[in-house]
């Protein structure tokens, strides 16, 4: 079994740190349902700021609102307006990330989502592992686009 890549929000900026709660990360529920981010989930944040690599589990916060808020212990680790990363993992054999395609979530100024990815692992002819990165689906019937906008200024 390998640990993988299950979901990720790119670029989220931290707006609220709280020393004195119980611990973990409060994020916008409609962002961590977007990419498959479940309640009390494990996960990884790696600050772009400091270089501060943590884990702690996620709790939902109120919906729409773009918060992104570390609790605890960790609100040690990074300020307010900082750039974090954060990602979960699932453990598997590398035909289970294959079918999986994790979703990224992409962000800029006042955590609005400027993109939206899919991760996607593949075997090419000769039977190889290889990945691309997709442009999320958008509902329309067309082949999958690669994507070719990726990074934020």
């Amino acid at each position: 079994m390998q640990s993988f890549v299950r979901a990720k929000l790119h670029g989220i900026r931290v707006t609220g740190a709280d020393l004195n709660y119980h611990g973990s990360i409060t994020i916008d529920a409609d962002l961590c349902r977007e990419v498959g981010l479940d309640p009390l989930e494990f996960v990884e944040i790696w600050n772009k700021m400091s270089g501060a690599r943590i884990s702690t589990y996620v709790l939902y916060g109120p919906a729409g609102s773009r918060c992104c808020i570390l609790n605890g212990a960790a609100a040690r680790t990074c300020q307010v307006g900082d750039e974090v990363i954060i990602a979960s993992a699932s453990y598997g054999a590398v035909d289970d990330v294959i079918a999986h395609k994790p979703r990224v979530l992409i962000f800029g100024a006042d955590n609005a989502v400027v993109d939206r990815v899919v991760y996607d692992v593949f075997r090419d002819e000769e039977g190889r592992l290889d990945m691309r990165i997709l442009e999320a689906e958008t509902g329309a019937e067309e082949p999958p686009r690669v994507a070719t906008r990726i990074r934020v200024a």
